[in-house]
């Protein structure tokens, strides 16, 4: 497939699932088990495929290049596929220009710091790719539904109002704006998985000795409180999804197409960079003419 024709094809797909303004967007309008606009799931393995060796030959170009970095927020519920597609949409890709971070609970040191620090030390260099495995988004989510959570910040008082919530979405905005003006390009993901699918997956875990290490009680215990989590989804989108920042809530009931539509995102993105290597200047060919003629010179 001629690469224009692929991207164009990666561009209607993903375009149904992004949202660049969160004001009318309703979790309720988003189908988990969705998978139009693919005939079958060996057609798309086979985009799949395509897609996968496309962005691998624009991440070499963006490495050389080394104008702009792309950051991927990977966000949602445990099983909803977010390793899956990180090994697969990103399995051709050199290593050496990509990161992958998977952020934990914070750690002592962590937490003495604003929300925002962790992620931000991390962050792609220019010319490469950062996929963040959960982010600063927890303290939106996990935080807000486990509100205990935010005394472990030790945040003053004061500071600790009705208003925090609005204010770290006003603070991730300035951040992701502050980004974007100083050429990281963001792309966001929300793994939106039903509940019905995400049990099937921990049963399927609990039978796979392979998999037994991903499961804890802990993951049933977020289960109950799934409903808080699908609100403070919700409102994440609605307040944080911008045209320099969006947000792809991406059905994940099937992994195949999951994969796919995370794989189109990150083709279109790359594709809006207009990305080629480098010219050559004169002294530069002078350098290499002179690299040339030696080589010729030498019998072996």
């Amino acid at each position: 497939m001629k690469n224009r024709k692929l991207i164009d094809q990666a561009s209607r797909l993903a375009e149904r699932f992004c949202i660049t303004k969160g004001n009318k967007f309703r979790l309720k309008d988003f189908d988990p088990a969705e998978t139009e606009g693919v005939k079958s799931k060996k057609h798309a393995e086979k985009l799949l495929e395509q897609s996968g060796a496309m962005a691998s030959q624009m991440q070499e170009t963006l490495y050389a290049q080394d104008r702009w970095a792309l950051l991927l927020i990977f966000q949602g519920m445990d099983a909803a596929g977010k390793d899956g597609a990180i090994k697969h949409v990103m399995s051709g890709v050199n290593p050496q220009g990509c990161d992958v971070l998977a952020f934990k609970a914070p750690t002592h040191e962590e937490l003495d710091h604003d929300f925002l620090w962790r992620c931000h030390k991390v962050l792609p260099e220019r010319g490469k790719i950062g996929i963040f495995n959960r982010s600063y988004y927890e303290e939106v989510l996990i935080v807000r539904v486990h509100p205990m959570l935010l005394k472990n910040e030790r945040l003053p008082d004061q500071l600790v109002t009705k208003h925090i919530w609005g204010e770290r979405y006003e603070d991730i905005n300035a951040f992701e704006r502050y980004l974007t003006h100083n050429g990281t390009l963001i792309r966001k993901f929300f793994f939106h998985i039903s509940k019905k699918e995400q049990k099937k997956r921990f049963l399927e875990r609990l039978e796979d000795p392979k998999k037994n290490w991903k499961f804890s009680m802990d993951d049933i215990q977020e289960r109950a409180s799934w409903k808080d989590y699908m609100e403070a989804y919700e409102e994440m989108v609605q307040s944080t999804a911008t045209q320099d920042a969006p947000w792809y809530v991406v059905p994940a009931d099937n992994k195949w197409y999951t994969r796919l539509v995370v794989a189109s995102a990150i083709v279109e993105a790359l594709s809006e960079l207009h990305l080629k290597f480098p010219d050559v200047d004169k002294k530069k060919k002078k350098e290499l003419d002179e690299i040339r003629r030696t080589l010729l010179s030498t019998k072996d």
